[in-house]
C-alpha cells in the first residue's frame, strides 16, 4: 500500500506574532533589524524615493549605534537575549501546556527572528492544516496588526498547499484583557507602597496622517483606558492617555508621553503610576523609554514618585488573556 502525505495526521497550529527585535546589540545586528523594520511600507508611508535615501544615508549610518546603546540597558544578560524574545518564548510554552497536545503553538517576529516565514514552513511541515495567526496587539493598527498577517500572507503566497488560516481580530474592549490591566494595576499600586494621584496609560503613538486615513488605533486606545477605568472605578480623570515613540519630523497622534510626563508635576501630579496598554510583551519601548527615561524626566521636572507598571507578559493573568483569546478563534477546529 502506497503511503500519500495526507495520511499524516492533520495538526493545528497557533503562531504568536509580536514585532520583532536584533539579535545583539551590536552595531550590524542593530543596523539589519532597523532595515527591515523601517523598510515596510506599513510603517513608512512617506515617498519611497525620499525615504531611500533618508534611510540609507542618515539613518542607517547613525541609528544603529545609538539604538544599540538603548538595548543594552535592557538585554537579558542572562540570557544574551531581548526580553521581548526571551518572554515570548515563555508564553508560547505556558500556552502550549495550556492547550494541550492538540495544538502546536510557537512564537514568530515580523522583524528579525524567529522570522515567520521559518515558523509557518514549521508549522506546516509538522502537519498543522491549520493555522491561528495570533498578533498580540491589542489595538489594531496597519503598522503592527496588517503588517503582521501581511508578512504571513507573503508567506502562504509562496505555497503549494497552503494551510487553512484564522486571524486575531483586536481585543482591546475584551473584558478578559480589560480585567487583566486593572488587576496589574492595582497589583502595580500595592507594590509601589503609595497612592498615584494619576495614573498614565502610555500607548504606541503613530502619525497623524495614519489616522487622518482612517486607522482605528486612537479610538481603540482611548476605549481601552475609558474601559480601564471604569473596570477599577475610577474617574475619567485618574487616567490619562498619552502617545509614546514618535519618530521624524512628521506630526503623530498627541498628547505626547514625554511632554505628559514633564507637565504632571507642574500641575500638581507628583505622584504617579504608568503602564503600556498597547504592548503585551515588555521590550525597549517600555523598559527603556517609559521604565528609565520616562522616570528620569518625571522626577526631574518635580514629580516625587513614579511607578512603571509591567506589561501584561507571562504572568498568570497575561496567560490567561492570551489563552482566552486563542480559544475563542480555535472554536470549531477543536
Amino acid at each position: 500500500m502506497i503511503k500519500t502525505k495526507t495520511d499524516k495526521t492533520e495538526k493545528i497550529g497557533v503562531l504568536l506574532l509580536n514585532l520583532g527585535t536584533p539579535d545583539g546589540t551590536d552595531y550590524f545586528s542593530m543596523r539589519r533589524y532597523l532595515k527591515e523594520f523601517l523598510c515596510d511600507k506599513r510603517v513608512i508611508e512617506t515617498n519611497p524615493v525620499i525615504w531611500w535615501f533618508v534611510l540609507n544615508f542618515i539613518v542607517l549610518t547613525f541609528r544603529p549605534k545609538k539604538s544599540g546603546m538603548l538595548y543594552d540597558k535592557i538585554w537579558d544578560k542572562k540570557m544574551n537575549d531581548s526580553p521581548l524574545r526571551v518572554i515570548s518564548n515563555s508564553q508560547a510554552k505556558k500556552l502550549q501546556q495550556r492547550l494541550g497536545k492538540d495544538v502546536i503553538v510557537d512564537i514568530a517576529m515580523r522583524y528579525g527572528n524567529p522570522s515567520t516565514k521559518t515558523k509557518l514552513e514549521e508549522l506546516q511541515a509538522r502537519s498543522c492544516s491549520r493555522i491561528v495567526l495570533m498578533p498580540l496587539y491589542p489595538q489594531y493598527s496597519a503598522p503592527t496588526t496588517a503588517s503582521a498577517n501581511d508578512k504571513a500572507f507573503d508567506v502562504l503566497k509562496t505555497m503549494r498547499w497552503q494551510p487553512a488560516v484564522r486571524t486575531l481580530p483586536a481585543y482591546y474592549n475584551d473584558p478578559i484583557y480589560i480585567n487583566a490591566l486593572a488587576q496589574s494595576v492595582l497589583e502595580g499600586i500595592k507594590d509601589a507602597g503609595f497612592d498615584p494621584d494619576i495614573v498614565v496609560t502610555s500607548y504606541h503613538g503613530m502619525p497623524q496622517s495614519y489616522y487622518d486615513l482612517g486607522d482605528p488605533y486612537y479610538e481603540q486606545c482611548l476605549e481601552t483606558t475609558r474601559l480601564l477605568a471604569k473596570r477599577l472605578g475610577w474617574s475619567k480623570e485618574k487616567l490619562v492617555v498619552a502617545f509614546q515613540s514618535r519618530f521624524g519630523p512628521d506630526e503623530w497622534i498627541k498628547p505626547y508621553t514625554d511632554e505628559v510626563l514633564a507637565e504632571l508635576p507642574k500641575k500638581g501630579a507628583r505622584k504617579i503610576a504608568i503602564l503600556a496598554p498597547a504592548f503585551s510583551v515588555d521590550c525597549l519601548e517600555t523598559l527603556e523609554e517609559i521604565a528609565i527615561e520616562g522616570r528620569d524626566s518625571f522626577l526631574e521636572n518635580g514629580g516625587e514618585e513614579y511607578i512603571y507598571i509591567p506589561c501584561l507578559n507571562d504572568s498568570n493573568a497575561g496567560m490567561d488573556v492570551i489563552e482566552a483569546i486563542t480559544r475563542k478563534e480555535l472554536k470549531g477546529w477543536l
